[in-house]
């Protein structure tokens, strides 16, 4: 057998793990696959013949190509934040097909992908590498052209964002979020009784004009009501460390479209926050709740 179809041999083995990779250092299935076929096309020209590892290097490959990708993202200031779409998204996600980009990150976990959107482009590839695949620090230096003492580096202060730290006492943020739990469980199954049961009677929603027409909202009926009516919104819902505090991040396809900031009074939710704003969504601070991810496979 040639390199050329050894090498063939080993990226199709690889193809699955490479795309996994690429789709969390990216965020977009369609990015993803560009990013692989990129990396097959350097791979094929540069040639494997004095390559010891042959995945490893792949790896390298691919991350490299993300890199350079969320680097001219980053150039081009381009923010995967926007509303315009959202609707049109409702509509076209339920006939999505198993390799469509909604079930992929719903895999990953639509928010980490939106905790990972707010990051460096060389801290999510370290982060990612290292924490999610078990990449090695000296491999990751080379792709991202630091020393292994500074890749680790990016990768830590990557993994203090993701994790966040909540602003309230442990007991504090286990109540906040059974309620919040709640909260979105009524909200998906447009279950009247169950959001009037988990909202306070003097519930007040806020909304700024990008997230909803109407500003202000109060009553726990009128709020039930109106939520009951959208459920199919709730879907993309998922509970996230919000400014220090459990809340909800709204994200079909792993892109964040509105954040939902609660207030909760005991086991009540009192205040609704809800914005949409892109340089208001940029400037809040979104982490994971519980643990880190753990290392998976694609």
């Amino acid at each position: 057998m040639d390199d050329q179809a050894a090498l063939a041999e080993v990226f199709d083995s690889s193809r699955g793990q490479l795309r996994g990779m690429a789709f969390r250092m990216l965020g977009s299935a369609d990015e993803a696959d560009d990013a692989v076929q990129e990396a097959w096309l350097r791979a094929s020209r540069a040639g494997s013949g004095e390559v010891a590892n042959v995945a490893a290097w792949l790896t390298t490959i691919v991350g490299r190509v993300c890199l350079d990708m969320l680097r001219s993202r980053r150039r081009r200031g381009e923010h995967l934040v926007d509303t315009a779409g959202f609707e049109a998204l409702l509509a076209a996600d339920g006939a999505a097909g198993p390799e469509d980009e909604a079930v992929l990150a719903d895999s990953v976990g639509l928010a980490l992908l939106v905790v990972l959107d707010a990051l460096g482009p060389a801290e999510r590839v370290a982060y990612v590498l290292h924490d999610l695949f078990a990449v090695p620090f000296e491999e990751i230096a080379r792709i991202v052209e630091r020393s292994p003492a500074a890749a680790k580096k990016l990768a830590s202060r990557a993994r203090r964002r993701v994790r966040g730290r909540p602003d309230v006492p442990a007991a504090d943020l286990a109540r906040q979020r059974r309620v919040v739990d709640a909260f979105l469980a009524a909200s998906r199954a447009g279950d009247l009784d169950a959001l009037l049961a988990v909202l306070a009677r003097e519930a007040v929603r806020r909304s700024d004009p990008a997230a909803a027409a109407e500003a202000g909202v109060r009553g726990a009926r009128r709020i039930a009501e109106d939520t009951a009516r959208n459920a199919a919104r709730a879907r993309f819902a998922r509970p996230a460390l919000v400014d220090g505090r459990v809340g909800l991040v709204v994200a079909p396809r792993g892109r964040l479209r509105l954040v939902l900031r609660l207030t909760i009074d005991g086991d009540r939710v009192a205040v609704i926050d809800v914005f949409g704003d892109p340089d208001r969504l940029r400037a809040t601070r979104i982490a994971l709740l519980g643990a880190p991810p753990p290392v998976r496979a694609a």
